[in-house]
């Protein structure tokens, strides 16, 4: 790009992301309003010594049991003359000193059993975890109330007790994270690397579970509260003159009915504090949770997000089974807007492949998801464009008929065949489940047809495969189950979103003749997403070329791969290797492709274009015909003597 164009290209946007901790907080209200009454809570508890307070301990029979508001006595007095409102910040100051250090020590020594457990696994994690259980079968305020008694009333025995009863709670859960994470890739490297058990426990491992023990800590602090006042409801926590919230509440149940405040007071503290903490644990749980620091807080729904504020009237491509046109689809991330799909247009004619092909981010699976509303919402949403299926807007449809036409009229084969099967199911289930959810079938019925479409797809011994699990069979055979369950209904378009990246190159020759026999067979239509023009070149009749979201060139395969319009394309078929030509130079594309929440003016592709001139940065380039079935969005287009 000339220097004229560099200093005219426009500065990223360099907004902050507001991805710290208390801007992700701040998200969610309620935890928002829970952390306010903690901290205010939690000031006046220990500002209690500096206050203007009674001393909460000093008794004045003469003015036992005013109401709040007499004497001098903003919350009244208890049977013995004392102050409610220096009791109880005095007891307030105690409960969470004793919950938060109760909370500490069970999460410590859970943990570490935990960790212990999950890592060494067999004999050791066998007799630690039967331990667990035996403490897991007494009802944990029987086991706190039987150790309270052998080792006598007291608040420091209480907090003993408590943490006790609760060691089970952290060890379960981190022995359960901690197992998956002593199998993983990185864990066997750094026992390949040398490292000692210990130093892989704490260097690897736990700060891996290090976030998981916080949320639990978190969401644990507020019932470590809720048991110590039921302790010293009980008589067995803070001793008298001390003060604690349960004990309190204990001393109030005598006169409840004469003088319902003074058990009241304290009753609302603890329900006041219990639930702000754990309103608080809820919001740090989502901000320590890297699926939720998207700002997707809440449970995304069952189709995309439909926001456009006007449609495209008219079809261009009447014969076409699918048609997209000007498809917008963005995702709202916090203060942040990723257009991921700015303004895309595709047809398919029935029985017609279409490559879409672009680099990594480009926009390609997004666009493929959101014809069929499977784009996550939150933070996704469809702001744009419509999409017809034999001339009916899908965009414009209810989610009960977007749902009746999924795995039925319109298939999706993704690109990862192990997550997209179910790993508790056999495959013949899953395929089976694939017929029943479109057609009245007897299970008999089904599963002859899930042979059938098993034998299709060249699985040998299907009848042996039915029963396999998922992890049972090779990443080719799991690619081939996927494809015959989006063939189970006799789909009119198949949408295969890089279904051979993961395969070796005999396995992928397969499944591409495959899928090109099928097409031809049954008339399906075919959107094949793919980065590699060696997989076009053998499968699709006409090529989508896709950048920074948005289309820029399309025609057939041979008139795309002979003769490349656009630079961009031009580049990706110039890394693509070709056999028996070793020492043809692969010319890498130099740069990266623009985020898609500042994206430039004028051609996305300039920055890293060879072509590119001042005025490619300026407006915005049309996406112009330049033959029958041919376009482009550029306005220096390669000649076709430039091309290579």
């Amino acid at each position: 790009m000339t220097e004229a164009a560099a200093a005219q290209a426009p500065k990223p946007n360099r907004k902050s992301t507001g991805t710290g901790w208390f801007a992700l907080l701040s998200r969610n209200h309620l935890a928002l309003a829970g952390l306010v009454v903690v901290v205010v809570i939690v000031i006046l508890a220990l500002a209690a010594p500096l206050l203007p307070l009674a001393d909460p301990n000093a008794t004045a029979p003469a003015d036992r049991l005013l109401r709040p508001g007499e004497g001098g006595h903003l919350l009244g007095t208890d049977a013995l003359g004392r102050d409610i409102l220096s009791r109880l910040l005095w007891g307030t100051r105690v409960s969470l000193a004793v919950g938060l250090s109760a909370t500490v020590l069970a999460a410590v020594a859970g943990s570490l059993i935990g960790l212990v457990a999950g890592y060494a696994g067999g004999r050791v994690d066998n007799w630690l975890m039967r331990g667990i259980d035996m403490i897991m079968a007494f009802p944990y305020i029987l086991l706190a109330l039987a150790i309270v008694a052998a080792l006598g009333p007291g608040l420091l025995n209480a907090l003993y007790a408590i943490s006790v009863v609760n060691i089970p709670f952290f060890a379960r859960n981190i022995r359960g994270i901690t197992l998956g994470l002593s199998r993983r890739e990185f864990v066997d490297a750094a026992r390949l690397s040398g490292q000692s058990h210990t130093r892989i426990v704490l260097s690897e491992v736990l700060p891996n579970v290090l976030p998981v023990i916080v949320i639990t800590m978190s969401t644990t602090v507020g019932w470590m509260i809720l048991e110590t006042a039921g302790l010293s409801f009980l008589g067995l926590g803070a001793q008298p003159p001390q003060a604690d919230l349960g004990s309190m509440l204990g001393e109030g149940r005598k006169i409840l009915f004469t003088a319902p405040f003074v058990s009241i007071i304290p009753g609302l503290m603890i329900l006041v504090l219990v639930m702000a903490i754990n309103l608080l644990g809820d919001g740090i749980r989502d901000v320590l949770d890297p699926r939720l620091k998207s700002g997707a807080l809440s449970r995304p729904v069952a189709r995309t997000a439909i926001r456009r504020d006007s449609a495209p009237a008219d079809r261009r491509h009447l014969p076409a089974v699918l048609e997209v046109q000007d498809l917008q689809t963005q995702f709202h991330v916090k203060r942040r807007v990723y257009r991921a799909v700015g303004g895309v247009d595709l047809h398919l004619a029935p029985g017609e492949c279409l490559g879409l092909v672009g680099e990594s981010g480009s926009g390609k699976s997004v666009t493929a998801m959101s014809i069929m509303g499977l784009v996550p919402t939150p933070p996704g949403r469809i702001v744009g464009g419509a999409a017809w299926l034999n001339g009916a807007d899908l965009f414009g449809m209810s989610d009960e008929q977007i749902r009746r036409l999924r795995g039925a009229a319109v298939s999706h084969v993704f690109q990862d065949p192990l997550s997209t099967l179910h790993p508790l199911y056999r495959v013949g289930d899953q395929v089976i489940e694939a017929l029943r959810a479109h057609a009245p079938l007897t299970h008999r019925a089904a599963r002859d047809r899930a042979l059938d479409l098993l034998r299709l797809v060249r699985i040998p011994n299907p009848e042996e495969r039915m029963a396999a699990y998922p992890h049972e069979l090779s990443g080719g055979m799991r690619q081939r189950v996927c494809i015959a369950m989006g063939l189970a209904n006799d789909p009119e378009v198949l949408i295969a979103d890089e279904p051979t990246t993961a395969l070796d190159v005999t396995v992928q020759a397969q499944i591409l003749s495959l899928m090109d026999r099928l097409r031809q067979e049954r008339d399906a239509a075919i959107l094949f997403i793919t980065h590699d023009f060696g997989v076009v070149s053998a499968i699709c009749d006409r090529v989508a070329v896709m950048y920074a979201g948005r289309i820029v060139e399309t025609g057939t395969t041979a008139d795309i791969l002979a003769q490349p319009l656009h630079p961009y394309t031009d580049r990706l078929i110039a890394c693509v290797p070709v056999l028996g030509q070793p020492d043809r130079p692969l010319a890498a594309i130099p740069g990266r492709p623009p985020s898609v929440d500042a994206l430039p003016p004028g051609c996305a592709f300039a920055a890293r274009c060879p072509r590119a001139q001042p005025v490619c940065s300026a407006r915005e380039i049309a996406f112009e015909t330049v033959a029958p079935g041919r376009a482009v969005r550029c306005l220096f287009p390669l000649e076709p003597s430039n091309a290579g």
